[in-house]
């Protein structure tokens, strides 16, 4: 078995057609378009690859995008008086702070200023508290791009064995409670499934597996159940060469289907992302 390949692009293109026509009622409507800000708080080759993509989108969309270069700041002060100086600006409607942070900067106290109505990341724990009541607004966007793969694959999850492996709150356990919602049998895997050694007995069970801890080869190709979704939202560089956290060829050879690593998740997050600033711009217009 070879599995078949899940490119973002495909996806992210018909997405970016709704977009469009979202963003043009919009603006007949208010007379305006969204306004996002981006503030780099350290410089690394993930969160520079994702700002391009950002910028690239931003331009064929006809969406105002900054980005605000604070990674030689260090300085978490300076960090959170600049969101809440963004927080008030009726004229930015998206704010998005990267990861990683600098050593010394708490990235939890830092995200949580953010307004959660521009908070287009939505990982915000007001967005997160909506998402567990059942009353979302904005939803993690790259939480979104995994579930929009799966659902591209026309497997239904209703009872489906689907296994997580990682548990932050920006991919893991959002996508964990999305998952719940549909109704899969969610298992969430984590340091200490690891360190226990029973990692392996999780994931070979998977008939949907969505891995998302940063570290390349995390998960052998040969763990992978025969005929199982895998999501590989790693991104990292190995030998000059950026690669997820699944090795890829043996877990194609053993999965359904799976995601290339770069070409998979990233251009879907980028758009959900959009998505979710046009949502943020018709909330706070009070739509």
């Amino acid at each position: 078995m070879t599995a078949k390949l899940l490119e973002g692009k495909n996806i992210a293109a018909s997405i970016k057609k709704e977009l469009g026509d979202e963003l043009s009622r919009l603006e007949a409507k208010f007379g305006s378009r969204p306004h996002l800000v981006t503030i780099q708080a350290a410089k690394d080759q993930g969160s520079e690859l994702y700002l391009k993509a950002q910028k690239s989108l931003s331009d064929e969309l006809g969406i105002s995008f900054d980005v605000l270069d604070f990674s030689a700041e260090r300085s978490e002060g300076r960090l959170i008086q600049e969101i809440n100086k963004l927080n008030q600006d009726k004229n930015v409607h998206g704010i998005f702070v990267p990861m990683p942070f600098p050593v010394g900067i708490d990235a939890e106290r830092v995200l949580v200023e953010i307004d959660p109505k521009k908070d287009v990341e939505g990982i915000h724990p007001d967005n997160l508290g909506l998402l567990v009541a059942n009353k979302e607004k904005i939803l993690p966007c790259t939480a979104m791009a995994c579930m929009q793969l799966v659902d591209s694959t026309g497997v239904k999850l209703y009872g489906k064995e689907v296994v997580i492996v990682g548990a932050s709150k920006v991919v893991g356990s959002p996508v964990a409670l999305l998952m719940l919602k549909r109704f899969a049998t969610t298992t969430v895997c984590h340091i200490g499934t690891y360190e226990r050694g029973v990692l392996r007995d999780h994931v070979n069970r998977a008939e949907v597996l969505v891995v998302a801890v940063g570290k390349a080869g995390v998960i052998p190709g040969e763990w992978i159940r025969e005929g199982a979704v895998v999501i590989d939202v790693g991104i990292n560089r190995l030998n000059g060469k950026i690669v997820g956290d699944v090795v890829f060829e043996p877990a194609r050879e053993r999965a359904g289907f799976i995601t290339p690593v770069p070409g998979g998740v990233g251009p879907l997050t980028v758009v959900f992302l959009m998505k979710n600033l046009v949502t943020a711009f018709a909330w706070q217009k009070g739509e």
